[in-house]
This record gives structure tokens, C-alpha cells and sequence, in this order.
């Protein structure tokens, strides 16, 4: 596939590994974020990106929004969406980008074969339908109206603080330097979250 035309998109599969309908989605939902919120790539923790889940979406939100955990401005909430919130700081308004329910269907076929190709049983034959149909699910999400993808909408939310450097406490028991904002105090000893549960 020839996915020059697609501004940012290489350098993404290049950076993520290949490309994936999860890459391509999540492709397509930040840049309609940045253009929605008339915005570039952070250059710093200006821009703040909120997931709702991990999987090879969040790379795209990662790379083409320049929201990483490192600078305070990528928030991950473990609720197993595929929706991408992006706000500015200082300002109000956020955009959120949600995958609509009938964007991505899957044929009872499709699924029949995903089934047979994770127990290793898919002839060559399914295997090779199976990609044609992947390279299929790739060209619509890149190309369809993304009012077909997406439901997307202007949110009014408090966005996270910018990021704080907390100072490093020994733990008590293994030795290591954590943040003293992740330390519990159990029988007068400062103990790692690590260690806590460990008993």
C-alpha cells in the first residue's frame, strides 16, 4: 500500500513497527483531533492526550501528537476504548474522538477464520483471505469520511496538571529509589508499592 500520500503516516509505521487497522485508526483519529483543535505536535507538554485503551492506537496518539508519559501530557484510563481526547492547556476546550460501533465490522467469516488462524489451523488459502481482508479494513479506515469513522465532539474537561518531579526515597526493604509519592509507611519502614504487596 502506498501510504505517501498520508502525511506522517511512514514515519508512524516506522516508529510503531508495521501497519496495522489499530495503527490506521488511531492514524486517523488524532489527526482529526489536531485539525479539529487547530493544532500541531506538541513541541513540549503544551497539548495533553487522554486513551481509553492500549493497543496499537495509542502509538499514533504517542508519535503524531508528541504526548508521551515522560513529559506529563499522555494519560492512559484502562477502560478499553478506542477514544482519543486532546485538549491544550490553559484552554477549555478538548476534542474527543470516538470510534463509532459500525466503523470497523467484522463479517461472521472474518471471525470464523481470526478463530482458526490463533489455533494455528487456517489453511494457506484463509490465511492469505485473511490478509486481503486486513489490507481492506486499512484502505477504508485511511480513506472513508471521517464522519463515518468517528463520532467527534468539543468537551469541556480539567485537564491533568503538568508533570512534577518528585524526589526519590529508599525503599525499605529492596533498596531501590522510588517516588516518594508512591511509598506506603508499614510497621515505621518506607516500602515500594512492589514490596508492599509482596508482603
Amino acid at each position: 500500500m502506498n501510504t505517501s500520500k498520508y502525511p506522517g503516516l511512514d514515519d508512524l509505521v516506522n516508529f510503531h513497527g508495521h501497519l496495522c487497522p489499530g495503527l490506521a485508526i488511531g492514524y486517523r483519529a488524532t489527526m482529526a483531533a489536531l485539525e479539529h483543535l487547530d493544532v500541531e505536535r506538541a513541541r513540549d507538554e503544551e497539548l495533553v492526550a487522554i486513551v481509553e485503551n492500549d493497543s496499537c492506537s495509542v502509538d499514533a496518539v504517542q508519535f503524531l501528537a508528541g504526548a508521551t508519559f515522560g513529559k506529563g501530557n499522555f494519560f492512559f484510563r484502562d477502560w478499553g476504548k478506542q477514544v482519543f481526547t486532546l485538549g491544550r492547556r490553559g484552554q477549555p476546550r478538548a476534542v474527543r474522538v470516538s470510534l463509532k460501533w459500525d466503523a470497523t465490522e467484522t463479517r461472521p467469516e472474518q471471525e470464523a477464520i481470526a478463530k482458526k488462524m490463533k489455533s494455528g489451523k487456517a489453511s494457506q488459502a484463509e490465511q492469505d483471505q485473511a490478509a486481503g481482508w486486513r489490507r481492506e479494513k486499512i484502505d477504508y479506515i485511511l480513506n472513508a469520511p471521517e464522519g463515518d469513522l468517528f463520532e467527534i465532539k468539543e468537551v469541556e474537561i480539567e485537564l491533568p496538571p503538568k508533570a512534577r518531579i518528585i524526589r526519590s526515597v529508599r525503599c525499605g526493604r529492596c533498596g531501590e529509589p522510588v517516588m516518594e509519592t508512591r511509598t506506603f509507611n508499614q510497621d515505621e519502614t518506607t516500602l515500594c508499592t512492589q514490596c508492599r504487596q509482596n508482603g
